[in-house]
């Protein structure tokens, strides 16, 4: 014991649970205040039916297991066994062995008072449905396994309830009956509560590393900012500092030992500013793009440019349609471009340059009402028993192994929804994908100036 930091950690060396801190899942203070309101509710269902309703119970065995359990919660609250605050994150492993003991605690309190034939019996699904909700599959299985154990071991062994048989009794088939609902219920819960939790917190996942993706691209445009800043302010001592040595160099001897010094010096400032003049030039170039307005094309042909030199051929078509018979064409939009609106196309054609054969061509047309841009490629299409899932989070037909997460669809749609695009997709006749970007006009002109 004089090894390990603390009981949790003691007890992990015996269960291969997954490392500290690599899964944190709930917070230890959250623990502690639901075992103070089971310690509360026990301690209040035992007086009331020992002291006000007069039924003989084994009171002091289990004011002995109540106590125990808020003496864990104070021993905590102290940091003598968990070592950390109570606003401390507690890792999965950490987690469920702590709602094993309040498991085992609440099936030995059961024992004390009637089995399942107590009506408080249910109160054990509690630790799996919250093992269910915020553990791993493996913790909420290892403490369904724990809670199965404990309710058929108590179907057969417990101390009946002070009642006269000849005015309550429990037929054994009924006790069989009990077991097997909360057999069920405990099966049922953890398995539902587990997937609808596992489904939420992907989707949480997936949102924060398209938060990661847009904030590093906004991170670097403001990088861009800073550079043409800094090319600015170091332009004009960088200046005299090779006019200093330009001259300098003139007027010394070329057999001084200083010559070959001071001609260093001014290639070196001369290379310097050679290095100011780029940095200051790609900022200006990427601040004029972001921050003016450009034609719904200018934003498509900006997205799809990083993928132009490719094995793949990628086609941009533009085509403003009439809004009625007889009418001319409508004016094609004018938006401020945003990281939402590249990264968000950008993912969809990468997608599309990924699964093409050698063509895609990306589509972009308006009217007085609506904008769209679709994007066509050759490649094999979508499988059907995937294309209605299109759109959530790691959610792939390739491996991981290869680096494909399954977010490039996901973080495209969500970066375009904050836009108001609806996204949807489809396989051509002819074979290939097609996914469909449409904008409300109305939409855009708040977005931009047109």
């Amino acid at each position: 014991m004089a090894d390990h930091k603390t009981v949790g950690d003691f007890i992990q060396t015996f269960v291969p649970w997954p490392p500290p801190g690599k899964k944190d899942r709930i917070r230890l203070h959250t623990l502690v205040r639901i075992r103070w309101v089971a310690v509360a509710g026990q301690l209040n269902a035992l007086v009331v039916v020992h002291y006000f309703l007069g039924y003989p119970l084994p009171i002091v065995p289990a004011l002995v297991l109540i106590l125990a359990s808020g003496l864990l919660n104070l021993t905590i609250i102290s940091g003598q066994i968990s070592g950390h605050p109570l606003q401390t994150w507690l890792s999965d492993g950490k987690a469920a062995i702590q709602l094993g003991l309040d498991t085992i605690q609440l099936s030995l309190l059961l024992f004390l008072t009637g089995g399942l034939i107590n009506p408080f019996a249910v109160l054990i699904l509690a630790p799996i449905t919250i093992s269910a909700t915020v553990l791993s599959r493996r913790s909420t299985i290892i403490l369904g396994i724990l809670s199965i154990t404990c309710i058929s071991l108590l179907a057969f062994w417990y101390l009946p309830l002070p009642i006269p048989p000849e005015i309550f009794y429990i037929p054994p088939v009924y006790i069989t009956g009990i077991w097997a609902a909360l057999l069920t219920a405990i099966i049922l819960l953890a398995t539902y509560n587990w997937y609808l939790a596992e489904s939420g917190r992907r989707m949480s996942q997936a949102l924060s590393d398209t938060q990661t993706a847009l904030a590093r691209e906004q991170r670097l445009s403001a990088m861009g900012g800073v550079a043409t800043a800094v090319a600015h302010e170091l332009g004009s001592p960088l200046n005299t500092i090779s006019v200093v040595a330009k001259e300098i160099n003139n007027d010394i001897p070329d057999d001084s030992p200083l010559a070959e010094d001071v001609s260093l010096l001014v290639s070196q400032s001369e290379r310097c500013r050679e290095i100011l003049a780029a940095l200051a030039q790609r900022p200006k170039d990427s601040e004029k793009s972001v921050l003016h307005s450009l034609p719904i094309s200018g934003i498509v042909a900006a997205a799809t440019e990083p993928y132009m030199n490719t094995f793949v051929d990628v086609v941009l078509k533009n085509k403003a349609e009439d809004s009625a018979p007889g009418e001319a064409a409508s004016s094609e939009p004018l938006i401020k471009q945003s990281p939402e609106f590249i990264h968000g196309l950008g993912g969809l054609v990468h997608n599309a340059v990924d699964f093409a054969n050698k063509r895609v061509v990306v589509l972009t047309r308006w009217d007085d009402t609506e904008v769209t841009v679709e994007m066509l490629d050759d490649g094999p299409g979508f499988p059907q028993y995937i294309i209605q899932r299109l759109g959530d989070p790691y959610l792939s037909t390739r491996s991981s192994a290869e680096g494909h997460m399954g977010l490039g669809i996901f973080i495209s749609q969500t970066l375009l929804g904050r836009t108001g695009a609806v996204l949807s997709f489809s396989n051509r006749q002819n074979g290939g994908a097609l996914v469909t970007v449409k904008w409300p006009r109305w939409r855009l002109k708040r977005l931009g100036t047109s």
